[in-house]
């Protein structure tokens, strides 16, 4: 086996009550892409979707078409994004839950816990931010009431597994101070309903500024950019399975330098009136994967492009030259990364399917087609 690829998948693209009260009736992801403005000459913008259009996530004719696309491209299958915002409040849960009850597509998947706060920022450029839904940790009832909801998609037999262990993922292990008795408790509790356990990965930046102490509490360190052993053995000591490795921020740092990346993102924060911030796609990615992306538990993330601009204006920063030709160098890096871990564990993120609104997606659009899909399929048929 060459690689199990495993693609992100963002459940936003249908109104939801919350998002019609924060910013108007009807509000999807859509409304921003459709609305974006070129920023420097060549920059591609407004993104058009092609065959897919600008879809509705409530019509399982889309949700059956993305996973044909996804099947033929050799994707193993998607990881949702899970709003479970504590005390049972749920967030763009509809498109995952059809999934799962009518048993369409019949396409692999497994889920990632989004456990973080909602806020305009995600959104908005500028202006109050304002919470939508905050992210709260109430204890063993409510992880418990979480763990049953979830339950039923554990055991479907669509669900990705490794080591025949039901893969779920925590996108922010750092602010969940209590997640060490939260992965005991759903540990045991798949032992009493007949599942043989967990597999818990924890998707964080391979290099990081942040550091957790014991406790719980967060520090400010400085990034190391040599390695990530360190960072990652923090993780690990928690009691995760996995680490699924993202290495945007150490791109960035590498191929701009390490404080200038950091003092250039806080001026252009600041100073919104100054031009978008860009970065070289091959030059970025290239420095995507730290020495430790190599071990065995460890789950390297790639991704295609990168422009945040239609939610957060110019300071994120662009990537140019985001091709699918130079995207199925990254994957090929990726692969050569993984290739001597054992077929169960070759497990490769792309971050992500269709996060439309920062450029960030593999799904057809107009100016690439099926560029992206078949970047894939090149790399997984060689």
């Amino acid at each position: 086996m060459k690689a199990r690829v495993v693609a992100y998948y963002l459940p936003q693209f249908h109104p939801i009550p919350e998002n019609d009260e924060a910013w108007g009736p009807g509000f999807t992801e859509w409304t921003n892409v459709a609305k974006a403005k070129p920023l420097f000459r060549g920059h591609y913008q407004p993104r058009i979707p092609a065959d897919l259009g600008f879809y509705d996530l409530r019509l399982p004719e889309v949700r059956e078409q993305q996973a044909n696309l996804a099947r033929e491209a050799g994707i193993e299958g998607f990881c949702y994004y899970h709003y479970w915002m504590g005390n049972g409040k749920l967030l763009l849960q509809r498109p995952f839950q059809e999934v799962l009850q009518s048993g369409r597509p019949d396409y692999p998947f497994c889920l990632c816990w989004a456990n973080h706060e909602w806020t305009t920022r995600t959104w908005q450029n500028g202006g109050k931010e304002k919470v939508i839904a905050p992210m709260v940790y109430n204890g063993e009832e409510d992880y418990t009431a979480h763990f049953y909801y979830v339950l039923s998609a554990f055991k479907d037999k669509r669900y990705i597994t490794v080591d025949g262990l039901p893969l779920f993922s925590i996108y922010d292990p750092y602010h969940f101070a209590d997640v060490e008795a939260f992965m005991a408790l759903w540990r045991r509790l798949a032992l009493e309903n007949g599942l043989p356990g967990i597999h818990f990965s924890a998707m964080i930046n391979n290099t990081t500024t942040i550091k957790r102490a014991g406790d719980g509490s967060l520090k400010r360190v400085i990034p190391n950019t040599e390695n990530s052993s360190e960072v990652f053995s923090d993780i690990l000591s928690l009691g995760f399975d996995s680490i699924t490795s993202y290495g945007k921020a150490r791109g960035e740092m590498l191929s701009k330098g390490k404080y200038r990346r950091i003092m250039t993102k806080y001026i252009h924060k600041h100073l919104p009136f100054l031009p978008a911030l860009r970065y070289d796609y091959p030059e970025t990615v290239r420095h995507f994967f730290a020495p430790e992306d190599q071990w065995e538990n460890v789950f390297p993330v790639v991704i295609p492009q990168w422009d945040r601009t239609p939610r957060a204006g110019k300071g994120e920063g662009v990537y140019i030259n985001a091709t699918p030709a130079n995207f199925e160098k990254h994957l090929s890096t990726a692969i050569n990364i993984i290739k001597d871990k054992t077929d169960e564990h070759k497990i490769i993120f792309i971050k992500s399917w269709n996060e439309w609104g920062e450029g960030n997606y593999i799904e057809p659009d107009e100016k690439y087609r099926h560029g992206f899909l078949d970047a894939i399929k090149n790399v997984l048929g060689k």
